[in-house]
C-alpha cells in the first residue's frame, strides 16, 4: 500500500525552481528510501514539501495523516535555557518516558548526563543524538531523516545507522533518509532517489539500479598512470583516483584480478556500491542530453 504518491510537484523559492517532479514517486509500507544529490539538488525541499511546510505546485495523494510522519531535520529549535529532560517531557507521554524502550535509547546513546543539562551547554552531536531519540521514540508510519548523522563523531556515526537497522528491521514503517554518506545508505535503503538541480534522475530498487548503470559486479582499483593493461574492458565513472570496470562475467573477472595482483594494483570488488550508481546515473544523464542537443540541431 502507497502512504504518499507524488504524482507532480514543484516548488520556488521567488523565482527560482528548487524541485519540479515529472513523474511518479511512491511511498510504500516497509519502503528505506535514500535521498541523494549534491547541495541544492532538492533534497530538503522534498522532505519540508511531504511535511507541508512549504507551499507546491502540483499533485501529492496523502493516505496518511501529517500526524503519521516524523522528522528528523538538520536543524530544531528547542527553547535553549530548557532542561533536556523538560524538552522531553514536553514531546513525548508518560508511558513512552517510561518505556523500556526510551531507557534502552537513553543508554544506547550515552545520554544519561545529558538529560538535567540545559539544552544550550549540550555540544553539537548531543543535541543530533536528542532529536533521534525522540524521533525514534514516534513510531510513525513515515519517518524522515535529514542528514541525520552530520555533527556526529565516525563512532557515534557508526552505532546510530546499527541502531536505526535494529530499531526498524522488522517494522512495516516507511524511512526515508537524505545523506551525503553513501556507505550509511548501504546499511540501510532499498530505494534510491537520485535528484539533480531539483529534478529526478532515477528512483527505484537501489540493488536494480546497480545493475543497470553498473552491471553484474565492478572492480574498483587505483589509477596507476604507469598501468594501463586494462584499457581494453568497459571502464565506468569511478570516485577521484580510482578506476572503475563493469564485469560482464566470471571469467573476465578472474582474469582482470589476476593482472592486478600480477601488477601490485589495490583493488575491491563490488556488487553494490550507492556512489558508483549515482555518478553513472549523472554521467548517463548527461550524456542523454549532449545527445538531445545534438538531435536538436538537425
Amino acid at each position: 500500500m502507497s502512504l504518499v504518491n507524488i504524482n507532480s510537484l514543484k516548488v520556488k523559492y521567488g523565482d527560482f525552481e528548487a524541485l519540479n517532479i515529472e513523474r511518479q514517486i511512491s511511498i510504500n509500507k516497509s519502503d528505506r528510501i535514500g535521498v541523494i544529490g549534491l547541495n541544492g539538488s532538492g533534497k530538503t525541499t522534498l522532505v519540508k514539501t511531504l511535511l507541508g511546510l512549504l507551499k507546491y505546485e502540483g499533485s501529492i495523494d496523502f493516505n496518511i495523516n501529517f500526524n503519521d510522519m516524523a522528522v528528523h531535520l538538520q536543524h530544531n529549535n528547542y527553547v535553549e535555557t530548557m532542561s533536556v529532560y523538560s524538552i522531553i517531557k514536553n514531546i513525548l507521554t508518560k508511558e513512552q518516558l517510561n518505556s523500556d524502550r526510551f531507557n534502552e535509547l537513553i543508554s544506547y546513546f550515552s545520554f544519561e548526563k545529558c538529560l538535567n543539562q540545559k539544552y544550550q551547554h549540550l555540544s553539537g552531536g548531543e543535541k543530533q543524538r536528542l532529536t533521534i531519540i525522540l524521533v525514534l521514540m514516534q513510531n510513525r508510519k513515515l519517518t524522515f531523516f535529514d542528514e541525520v548523522t552530520t555533527g556526529l563523531d565516525f563512532e557515534t556515526r557508526k552505532n546510530l545507522i546499527q541502531k536505526i537497522n535494529s530499531w526498524y528491521k522488522n517494522e512495516k514503517e516507511a524511512l526515508v533518509l537524505v545523506t551525503h554518506y553513501y556507505e550509511e545508505l548501504e546499511e540501510l535503503v532499498n530505494k534510491l532517489l537520485i535528484l539533480h538541480r531539483g529534478k529526478v534522475v532515477d528512483y527505484g530498487n537501489s540493488k536494480k539500479l546497480f545493475e543497470k548503470y553498473c552491471g553484474r559486479s565492478v572492480i574498483i582499483y587505483d589509477d596507476n598512470k604507469s598501468f594501463n593493461n586494462l584499457n581494453d574492458y568497459k571502464h565506468i565513472i569511478a570516485p577521484k583516483n580510482l578506476k572503475a570496470i563493469k564485469v560482464k562475467d566470471e571469467d573476465e573477472e578472474v582474469k582482470i584480478v589476476k593482472q592486478l595482483i600480477n601488477n601490485n594494483i589495490n583493488f575491491k570488488r563490488t556488487n553494490y556500491d550507492i556512489e558508483l550508481i549515482y555518478l553513472n546515473a549523472l554521467g548517463d544523464l548527461k550524456w542523454k542530453k549532449k545527445l538531445f542537443m545534438k538531435l536538436k540541431t538537425f
